[in-house]
């Protein structure tokens, strides 16, 4: 749990039922839209006993929050007819109660999981316990999960022996290369408070010993300079972020290398892989999941395939 947040402080909460696309659309929005420290974000089926149930998503806020502008964000992604209910209540652990609807994700050999599920992970996978405030960091998001199955599928044709991890978040993705790897995984944000998150779940899931996590903006880090070239490299962010890095990160390749590129709307990866070719990447792969579009990138070549 970041440091300041307290489970039972009164807690803030908006409901919404609705189907699974717009649950996931809903999900998605207001997880880019309010600060991972202030919130806590679930969206996952309801058990009720129908060939199709229904889709709740749960929305905890530490303070009350502005309904008004909640309820706006919530129609821009799902439509005016939405019903949001709010509520609120004292005592009770609000990031756990964020993830207890939230099941297992496996995206191949990786587990991605709760504390609550961490009896239901299958022995045959690498379990990666996250408890983030956010479902964004946790697996459950598309683009993280796309980027585990591209982790997954290169892991069975060769073995990068240099990884780096741009823009880390929960410290997903540099986890799962550390323990699938077992060597050592650079892992950059910008952000403190990510970091700081990273870094805690780092060291739970017993990767310290491989994963090197620092705050920096861009690739200008001694780290980086220090340690490249890299031959994978992730960058799980959005759009304008990517398009900024192609030329900077193509100087850290090494040749072959693996670029992994997600946290892109299906409308955007065309302008962002336009970008990484012209800095000499090439599409291996693209792994579409809900909105959200994975480039696998090859620095040197390789035919287009979806997976």
């Amino acid at each position: 749990m970041l440091e300041g947040l307290h489970p039972n402080n009164p807690t803030h909460v908006a409901r919404i039922v609705t189907d699974e696309m717009r649950a996931r659309r809903i999900a998605d929005l207001l997880g880019e839209s309010f600060d991972p420290t202030e919130t806590a974000i679930a969206a996952f089926e309801k058990e009720d006993g129908t060939a199709k149930p229904p889709w709740l998503v749960e929305v905890y806020f530490r303070t009350e929050p502005d309904e008004a502008s909640v309820r706006d964000l919530i129609a821009l992604a799902a439509g005016p007819d939405i019903e949001v209910v709010f509520d609120s209540f004292g005592d009770k652990d609000w990031v756990a109660a964020s993830l207890e609807g939230l099941a297992p994700v496996r995206a191949g050999r990786f587990t991605v999981h709760g504390s609550h599920d961490r009896q239901h992970v299958p022995a045959n996978t690498i379990g990666i316990e996250i408890e983030a405030a956010l479902a964004f960091g946790t697996g459950h998001h598309g683009t993280t999960r796309g980027c585990l199955l591209a982790l997954d599928d290169l892991l069975k044709r060769k073995r990068p022996n240099r990884p780096l991890d741009i823009g880390t978040g929960t410290g997903v993705l540099a986890i799962a290369a550390a323990r699938a790897l077992r060597l050592r995984v650079l892992a950059s944000d910008i952000d403190p408070i990510a970091i700081a998150t990273a870094r805690n779940n780092i060291r739970f899931n017993k990767a310290g010993a491989y994963v090197e996590s620092f705050v920096a903006r861009g690739t200008t880090a001694r780290a980086m300079q220090t340690n490249k070239p890299f031959d994978l490299v992730f960058a799980n962010i959005l759009m304008g972020p990517l398009v900024r890095l192609a030329a900077p990160m193509s100087r850290l390749l090494a040749p072959g290398a693996t670029v992994i590129l997600s946290g892109l709307l299906h409308s955007h990866a065309n302008a962002a892989l336009a970008a990484y070719r012209a800095q000499g990447l090439h599409l291996i792969r693209q792994i579409k999941i809900d909105e959200w579009t994975t480039l696998v990138l090859s620095y040197g070549g390789g035919k287009p395939k979806k997976l």
